[in-house]
């Protein structure tokens, strides 16, 4: 059988900033194959498929696309010749709809107005596409969550003629339903011909979705093989030179005193009579369909968001403390990584050392100034902690791979101390090694008598990660389950049990 010829030709790519990020990387991608692309975070994936797309202009080497020489100044030239990137920092216009943001460069008009019927229906297209029909693409984009947001951004990316998809963590907060539909589109782009480069630190998915695989490790081309041929401990071998244990297998933690109660928080439809207790010393997960009131739920405990009713008490205390702004909480102890690190947990303009102790100042200060070498030393420990790849701590975070960007989140919260801490899909485009370092701080922490809340997508890092897993369904806390107690299916007929029940009642 003969070999197609490739549809993309790298030879030789580099790009240097103040160091090389990727040096003398070759890559051949065929018509209808799916190559995963997959690394450490730093390891230059991002870099790659900026450049393949036209974000990223190269140092060094030559492209060619469907034999003819490729070199595109823009990410608008690239789209052009068919080449479209979903980037993993979503770019979607919050004020708009979701309609016109899916077809924000061919909205269709007549006599120079908009026809809001012909819009609306071509919208719902394309999300049925993708399995969007419960999203009313009227509504502003700003409206959804994080992860009806990333299924808008790759449903505008499936728009107008597409040779070479490129995906970077597109199931980063994505449930198992939303997934499944994603993966279905990409087997009906496969037998459109349609190539892809699949960007994700979830191997279980890449050995799903990809033909091939191809390693990057430090800049460098470390490996490309058929995915049939490794398992994915050969994956994480070729990514960081050594095989990593996650702790899969893990006792339950012994429970402490209770650390915050949640009695009867609601908002809306979004959070519905919510009433948990938290332990110092445990990991409480919460698991959930996109929409389920996850994220909704730590915001109302944060203050980031008002509720209607309910309170939230700190220990034992018998009258419940007051959290009307996300700066009360802090002061009560509580801290929060939020799900969205560009938008609202970094300044990304700013170095690591200032986004580390922005919580806590005062740790490094002494009559009121600020110790510059008290500061420094209390961030290079912790950039060290959590292996943060940077220049110096002085490097802007903007400049940092999204894995390195979380890692600073997560060390302002070491160094705040918290005594409570949630954790909204923490390791949410995070490598396999440096999940596995943040797994390491949360058993830190749990061990010296922290309380951690965990929301996450993957079902899997709940159940190796957590103590007890609430579900929550449209809106509500369905159950509870401890350690031992849970099966994915349990966890997944929970997640279903509130809509199921209003679709009975309809």
């Amino acid at each position: 059988m003969t070999t197609p010829p490739a549809l993309l030709e790298c030879r030789g790519l580099g790009k240097r900033y103040a160091t090389p990020v990727l040096a003398g990387v070759d890559l051949e991608l065929r018509a209808g194959e799916v190559l995963a692309l997959t690394g450490e975070n730093g390891a230059g994936k991002s870099t790659l498929s900026k450049i393949v797309a036209g974000l990223v202009e190269p140092s060094e080497g030559t492209m060619r696309l469907a034999g003819q020489a490729y070199a595109p100044a823009s990410r608008r030239e690239a789209e052009r010749r068919g080449v479209r990137m979903v980037l993993q920092e979503l770019g979607l216009v919050a004020s708009l709809t979701v309609a016109e943001n899916l077809l924000l460069e061919d909205l269709p008009s007549r006599a120079g107005f908009i026809r809001d019927e012909e819009l609306d229906r071509i919208a719902r297209e394309r999300m049925a596409a993708i399995g969007l029909n419960d999203v009313d693409p009227r509504l502003p984009v700003g409206a959804l969550g994080v992860g009806y947001q990333q299924m808008v951004e790759i449903a505008r990316s499936l728009v107008g003629d597409c040779r070479l998809l490129i995906l970077d963590e597109p199931t980063a907060t994505l449930t198992a339903r939303e997934t499944d539909h994603l993966f279905a589109q990409i087997a009906r782009l496969k037998a459109r011909g349609v190539a892809i480069v699949y960007i994700s630190h979830r191997l279980d998915e890449l050995q799903q979705v990809a033909d091939r695989v191809m390693v990057l490790r430090d800049g460098r081309h470390i490996d490309t093989r058929p995915m049939n041929e490794l398992t994915q401990a050969d994956i994480v071998r070729r990514m960081v030179g050594h095989d990593v244990d996650e702790g899969h297998e893990r006792p339950r933690r012994p429970q402490g005193a209770v650390a915050l109660r949640a009695r009867g928080l609601s908002r809306g439809t979004a959070v519905r009579d919510v009433s948990f207790d938290l332990h110092a010393g445990e990991v409480l997960g919460l698991a959930g369909l996109v929409g389920s009131g996850r994220t909704e739920l730590l915001r109302l405990v944060y203050g980031a968001d008002r509720k209607e009713s309910g309170d939230v008490f700190l220990g034992d205390a018998a009258t419940p403390v007051h959290i009307a702004s996300p700066m009360q909480a802090v002061r009560a102890g509580i801290g929060l990584v939020t799900e969205d690190r560009k938008s609202q947990g970094l300044l990304l303009p700013l170095a690591i050392r200032l986004n580390t102790t922005l919580a806590n100042l005062r740790a490094v200060a002494r009559g009121g100034w600020l110790r510059r070498e008290d500061e420094a030393a209390a961030v290079e420990r912790l950039r060290g902690l959590l292996r943060v790849r940077s220049d110096s701590i002085e490097q802007p975070v903007d400049q940092l791979s999204g894995g390195n960007q979380q890692k600073v989140v997560f060390a302002r919260w070491l160094h705040r101390d918290c005594e409570v801490l949630l954790l909204d899909e923490p390791t949410r485009g995070v490598d396999i090694g440096a999940r596995a370092d943040i797994y390491a701080q949360m058993d830190r922490l749990a061990a010296a008598g922290k309380a951690l809340l965990m929301v996450s997508s993957d079902l899997r890092e709940l159940m190796a990660v957590c103590d007890r897993i609430g579900v929550m369904s449209a809106g509500r806390l369905v159950g509870v389950f401890e350690r031992g107690q849970w099966t994915q299916h349990l966890l997944l007929e929970a997640a279903f049990s509130a809509y199921a029940a209003a679709e009975r009642q309809s």
